[in-house]
């Protein structure tokens, strides 16, 4: 998947609200009193740089596990009463994580989201899909991954929506660029997914989002295998837990912010 998004360039920008899950709240990026920080909100600050000081506004809609038709339900409408200059879209990623997903279907459903977006705020931004071809159990749903990317990739195209192509930002298929739980992003990951997301809104951006990352010592097999047991009992398990009751990680969270409100 070519980079073909990054010579899009905006007007200022002047207000931006998030909207998405776990990915766009931050989630493996943890900031001071508990709450997260993430790849939208570094990006806020990269926006904020560039108008006068105490004019930008930025509002975070997401939350963590949010399914695409609760974000469509919950998200979408207050981001389109918000009405900002810059609306970042990343939903259905959960949704491809559920067994018998249909990703054609998941994109029909966006498509309708991304359609009425753009019919009321400003610029949108909207995001693909990771390549897991390196991670453990999510590279068995690269193919479902990709087919889903693709689409957002076309809606993009019929909307004129700048494109956050994570497929192609290969900085992140290293594992630091992961937290422990290897689902969400370290935050060296959401700084270089902020950097790209600047760049492809045509920002100056201080750092390339794809350097690459200091050599390693290579692992051995049995203490990669240690880790690997680690993982799956620290966190595989309990997610799969959450999945066969219903559960989700955001069932009691709430927007960390709500408003358009100055940084």
């Amino acid at each position: 998947m070519g980079d073909d998004a990054r010579s899009f360039r905006t007007g200022t920008i002047g207000s931006y609200a998030a909207i998405g899950d776990s990915f766009t709240e931050g989630v493996g990026d943890p900031g001071p009193g508990g709450a997260y920080i993430g790849w939208a909100d570094r990006l806020a600050v990269l926006l904020d740089d560039r108008v006068p000081e105490h004019t930008f506004r930025y509002a975070n809609l997401a939350v963590r596990g949010r399914l695409l038709d609760q974000i469509v339900a919950e998200q979408v409408p207050r981001a389109m009463e918000l009405a900002p200059d810059l609306v970042s879209f990343c939903a259905g990623g959960n949704d491809i994580l559920r067994p018998g997903s249909d990703p054609d279907d998941v994109a029909q459903r966006y498509e309708r989201a991304v359609a009425d977006l753009t019919s009321r705020v400003g610029t949108v931004l909207v995001t693909t899909g990771f390549d897991t071809r390196h991670m453990p159990v999510l590279r068995h749903l690269r193919g479902k991954i990709a087919t889903f990317t693709a689409h957002v990739r076309s809606i993009a195209d019929t909307y004129d929506c700048p494109v956050l192509d994570l497929w192609s930002l290969k900085s992140v298929q290293d594992m630091r660029a992961w937290d422990t739980d290897r689902l969400h992003l370290s935050a060296e990951g959401h700084t270089r997914v902020a950097l790209r997301a600047g760049q492809v809104l045509g920002l100056d951006v201080p750092a390339d989002p794809d350097q690459e990352w200091p050599p390693q010592m290579p692992r051995g097999t049995m203490g990669v295998r240690r880790d690997n047991i680690q993982w799956a009992r620290e966190h595989l398990v309990p997610w799969i837990g959450r999945r066969l009751r219903g559960e989700s990680s955001g069932d009691h969270a709430a927007a960390k912010r709500p408003d358009l409100l100055p940084l």
